[in-house]
C-alpha cells in the first residue's frame, strides 16, 4: 500500500513549522516526496512458523565465553534441539548461564561432554583460539560442531578443520548470526535469490560495535564488561577476524561467489592507547569471482544510539539496490529489521520484524539428516579463511594525533 513515508505528515505536525521547513533543505526535500512512488509493507512469516519442529536432537554447550552462547542456545531450541549439558570455565559466565536454564545439567569437564554418546551437537562460544581445537576434538567424537563466530583465528586450524570434516563426515558450523539470525537479512536473501535487484554487484557493511553495552538485554556481549582477552588479538584473531566474519560471510552469500581474495586491508587502534595492542578500527575490500565487496569495523558506537550498533548492509545490484537498517533506524525508530529497495518502479520499505528465522529448525534438520541446508559447509569455512587472510595482510596504522 501507499506509505507516508516514516510517518512525514505526523513529523512535519510536530514540528508546526513552515518557516522550519524552508531552513532546512534536506527535510524541504522529503516533503516533495511522491507517496505514489513509495510503498510500506510488513513481511509476514513463514506460513508454518508455528509449526512443531519436526526433528528433536540432544545438543550441549562446551564453554560459554561470549554472551552469543545465549543467541545460539536459542536458535537450535527453536529447532527442536534439547539442551541436555553444559560446561562453562568462567565461574561468573557459569552463574549467568545457570540463571537463565536452571534445569540444565552442569558438567564439571569439557570431556564430559564430549564422551557422552547420546549428545549429538556441541555448541561453543568459548575463546575464540580455542574454538576451532575443540570443534575438532568433536567431530573426531562423532559430534556436529556449532561454533560462535570467529569460528578459526589462524589457516592452520582452517586446513585441520577441512580435514577433519573430510575423515569424519561431521558438520562444523559456525553462527554468522548477523545474517543467518537478523530478520531483514533473511529477507534480503530471499529478494535476492528472487531477482529483485538483478544480479547482485557488491556489498557494503557498515559493522559498529559497542565496547560496553548499556542496551536492554542483559545478555548482550559486553553487557557485563569484557575480559582480559577480548583485548588481545592472539586471543580474539584480530577485528577483521573476528567482527569481520559477520559481514565477509555476507559478502559471499548475496553475491554468491565462492572464489574470493583479499583485495587490501588495515586495522589501527584509535581510541585505547591503554591498551596498545587491541583494534578498535578495521576495513576491507573483498573481490570475488561474481561481485565485489567493502566491510568498515569499529568500537565507537556512542551511548547515544540506545543499542550496541547501527549495523547496515547495502546490496547494490544492476536493477536496483537495498539497504538494511538492522538494529534501529537513527532518529527515526529503536525498531529494527528494517529493509529498504528501491528499483526500476519505486521505493520500498519492508518491516521485516515478522519474519520466521530458519536457521535453527535447518541446521537441526541438517544434523539429523546429513545435508547442508541451513549452511554451506564451503561457504562456511571460506568466509573463516579470508577474514584470517585479511588480518594476516592488513596494514597496522597510527594516526597522528
Amino acid at each position: 500500500m501507499a506509505m507516508d513515508f516514516f510517518g512525514r505528515r505526523e513529523f512535519l505536525r510536530a514540528v508546526g513549522s513552515a518557516g522550519l521547513m524552508a531552513g532546512v533543505p534536506a527535510l524541504a526535500e522529503m516533503s516533495a516526496v511522491d507517496p505514489a512512488s513509495v510503498t510500506y509493507e510488513v513481511a509476514q512469516p513463514d506460513q508454518n512458523a508455528d509449526a512443531a519442529p519436526k526433528y528433536s536432537i540432544k545438543f550441549a554447550v562446551c564453554g560459554m565465553s561470549h554472551d552469543h552462547i545465549y543467541g545460539m542456545v536459542g536458535a537450535i531450541q527453536r529447532g527442536g534441539g534439547v539442551l541436555v549439558a553444559a560446561y562453562g570455565a568462567e565461574p561468573d559466565k557459569l552463574a549467568n548461564f545457570k540463571k537463565r536454564f536452571p534445569d540444565v545439567k552442569i558438567v564439571s569437564s569439557e570431556d564430559a561432554i564430549l564422551d557422552d554418546p547420546s549428545i549429538q551437537l556441541v555448541l561453543s562460544s568459548t575463546i575464540p583460539d580455542e574454538r576451532a581445537p575443540l570443534g575438532i576434538r568433536a567431530m573426531k567424537k562423532g559430534k556436529d560442531y556449532l561454533s560462535d563466530k570467529p569460528g578459526a583465528t589462524s589457516l592452520e586450524q582452517i586446513d585441520e578443520i577441512r580435514r577433519t570434516i573430510a575423515e569424519t563426515k561431521r558438520i562444523y558450523g559456525i553462527l554468522y548470526s548477523e545474517r543467518l539470525e537478523v530478520k531483514a537479512a533473511v529477507k534480503a536473501g530471499e529478494l535476492v535469490k528472487a531477482g529483485a535487484i538483478g544480479r547482485v554487484i557488491q556489498t557494503i557493511n557498515i559493522a559498529p560495535h559497542q565496547i560496553v553495552q548499556h542496551g536492554r538485554d542483559p545478555y548482550a556481549g559486553g553487557a557485563g564488561g569484557r575480559p582480559d582477552w577480548f583485548w588481545d588479538p592472539a586471543r580474539y584473531g584480530g577485528i577483521l577476524t573476528d567482527i569481520g566474519s559477520h559481514q565477509v560471510d555476507q559478502f559471499l552469500y548475496y553475491t554468491g561467489s565462492t572464489q574470493a581474495e583479499v583485495v587490501a586491508s588495515q586495522v589501527a587502534n584509535v581510541g585505547h592507547p591503554q591498551k596498545p595492542k587491541f583494534q578498535d578500527f578495521g576495513d576491507m575490500m573483498l573481490r570475488g569471482d561474481r561481485g565485489f565487496g567493502y566491510v568498515r569495523l569499529d568500537w565507537f558506537t556512542p551511548d547515544g544510539l540506545g543499542t550496541w550498533g547501527d549495523g547496515r548492509l547495502f546490496i547494490l545490484g544492476t536493477e536496483g539496490y537495498i539497504e538494511l537498517r538492522k538494529y534501529v533506524n537513527v532518529a527515526v525508530s529503536k525498531q529494527g529489521n528494517n529493509l529498504f529497495i528501491v528499483d526500476k518502479n519505486q521505493q520500498r520499505y519492508i518491516d521485516c520484524n515478522n519474519v520466521t528465522l530458519p536457521f535453527g529448525p535447518q541446521f537441526v534438520s541438517d544434523v539429523v539428516n546429513r545435508t547442508h541446508t541451513a549452511q554451506d559447509q564451503t561457504q562456511c569455512l571460506l568466509a573463516a579463511e579470508l577474514v584470517v587472510r585479511a588480518q594476516m595482510k592488513a596494514q597496522h596504522v597510527t594516526l597522528k594525533s
